[in-house]
This record gives C-alpha cells, sequence and structure tokens, in this order.
C-alpha cells in the first residue's frame, strides 16, 4: 500500500473488554474518492476520526502522503453529520475564519473575498451575511462544504454529512459534492449508510462486516461511467448488479463473516470485485 497517497496499515481500535475493529489494511490514491460501507457498531465513525487525527488507532498507523498522521491537520477537512458552525458568526465569517487560519497573513478583504468566491460556488451568495439560525439545514451544510473547499485540504473527510437532510435536500447535496470534488480533482474519504450515495459519489466503496470484531471484508470498484448524477444513477448499465452486491452484503454477508471469516481471509488483500463489469 505504499504507493497509495493515504496508506491505512494494520490499524485497531480497542476499548476495556471490546474490539471495535482489528487489523484494517487500505489505501486512497491521490484524487480518488473511497467511500466506507457497514452496518452500526462496525467503527466508520472511528476509523474517520482516526484519518482526521481526533483519534488515535489502539494498534497500526495512518501515512498521508508520506507522512504518519499525529494530529488534526488544515490539510484533512471534515465535513460533520452536523454542521459544526459557530453560531454567532455569519455564513460569511464561518467560511473566512477557516481561511484565516489556513491562511494567517491573508488581509482582512481577502479574506471576505475568497468566502463570498466560496460562498457562491455552493449558491449561498444570497445567504452570506446570515447566521446559522438564519439558515435551513441544506443551507448550513452548504456552508460546511464551502468551508471545507475554501481551505484547498489535501483529503475531504465525510462523516455522514446528508443523513440528518430530507430526500431532497441530500440528493441536491450529493450532486454538488460529486461536482465540487470532480473540478478540484480532490481525494475524498466518506462514511455512508446510503448505498446510492455510496454508489453516486465512490470510485471504490470498502465493506465493513459487522461489529464488534469488525473487519474489512471486500472492496468493490465502481464502475459506472462519469459523470453520475443521482437522477439518472438507476439507468446506467451494470448499476442494478452493483446495488445488489453491496445490499447482499449487507443483509447477508457481513452477518455470516463476522461469524467466521474464510481460512485464506487476509487482512492485507481484502478481495476485489467488479458487480456488473
Amino acid at each position: 500500500m505504499n504507493h497509495a497517497y493515504v496508506s491505512v496499515e494494520g490499524i485497531a481500535r480497542r476499548y476495556p473488554g471490546a474490539t471495535i475493529f482489528e487489523d484494517l489494511w487500505f489505501g486512497v490514491n491521490r484524487g480518488e474518492f473511497v467511500c466506507l460501507v457497514g452496518h452500526s457498531g462496525c467503527g466508520k465513525t472511528t476509523v474517520l476520526n482516526i484519518l482526521a487525527g481526533l483519534e488515535k488507532p489502539s494498534d497500526g498507523e495512518v501515512i498521508v502522503d508520506g507522512q504518519a498522521i499525529e494530529g488534526p491537520s488544515l490539510d484533512r477537512a471534515v465535513i460533520f453529520q452536523g454542521h459544526a458552525l459557530m453560531p454567532w458568526m455569519t455564513a460569511e465569517q464561518n467560511v473566512a475564519f477557516a481561511l484565516s487560519c489556513r491562511h494567517k497573513d491573508m488581509p482582512r478583504a481577502q479574506l471576505r473575498d475568497a468566502a463570498r468566491e466560496a460562498l457562491e460556488r455552493v449558491g449561498l451568495t444570497a445567504a452570506a451575511d446570515k447566521k446559522p439560525s438564519q439558515l435551513s439545514g441544506g443551507m448550513k451544510q452548504r456552508v460546511g462544504i464551502a468551508r471545507a473547499f475554501a481551505i484547498a485540504p489535501k483529503m475531504l473527510l465525510m462523516d455522514e454529512p446528508f443523513s440528518a437532510l430530507d430526500a431532497l435536500t441530500r440528493g441536491a447535496l450529493q450532486d454538488e459534492v460529486a461536482r465540487l470534488v470532480s473540478e478540484a480533482d480532490q481525494t475524498a474519504f466518506m462514511i455512508t449508510h446510503d448505498v446510492d450515495e455510496a454508489i453516486l459519489l465512490a470510485d471504490r466503496i470498502l465493506l465493513m462486516t459487522n461489529g464488534p470484531d469488525a473487519r474489512l471484508a471486500e472492496v468493490v470498484v465502481n464502475t459506472l461511467p462519469r459523470p453520475r448524477m443521482r437522477a439518472t444513477l438507476h439507468k446506467l448499465p451494470g448499476y442494478h448488479a452493483l446495488r445488489e452486491h453491496i445490499l447482499d452484503f449487507l443483509i447477508t454477508r457481513s452477518r455470516l463473516m463476522a461469524q467466521g471469516l474464510p481460512a485464506d481471509w487476509n487482512p492485507r488483500h481484502a478481495p476485489e470485485v467488479r458487480p456488473g463489469a
């Protein structure tokens, strides 16, 4: 995995009396979008927190661009499930604050212009002077997305950022993120429960067995052509085979594999499959 931009090398997370996951190995290539899918309790959020530098693994390490993660970094921006905006600041000020952390000597006027440009990219020009309490849930997440992209991170980490939104808003933001990631050639890692979200966004989908003692069971390569739009995703050749493969894993195989992995299972080389290819 040393060739990967991000190399997750044998990480585990244990608490007294319980192992959440064990011996995870996978890589994320530069410019690649990877989704991690699995049932609640398999440690998805913990994996993302380790990638963000917010938690330390019990074993193993994560290498990003040749350097081991030692803590949080502006090179790894996080979009959380909740918007995580500062309520006393306007949308523009929330984005400008992140920019000021990245560019400590940037003049105030330039920070304001850069923040407004970032908000314009997510369709929030008219909301720049509004505080979070004046924004809808979808608009708050758009501010969070604008803030993350504004600092030009080397890696974008997303913790189910659309799960609390209504279906129409969620679909619109998924399309928005797909566009922004593509335009920026952004390296991205997302955890999700939404199979169609993973199929829409990801180049590869990592499937976790059920926890506790969860493992990485399979790496699914998404061969559906880009650009992908949620409204037409189901019409793409190979979509149904890909979706059924992931659903079969979540409904049946994840539970069975948690009860006993094959004798020849190698954590460093989870099988890579291309359903429908």
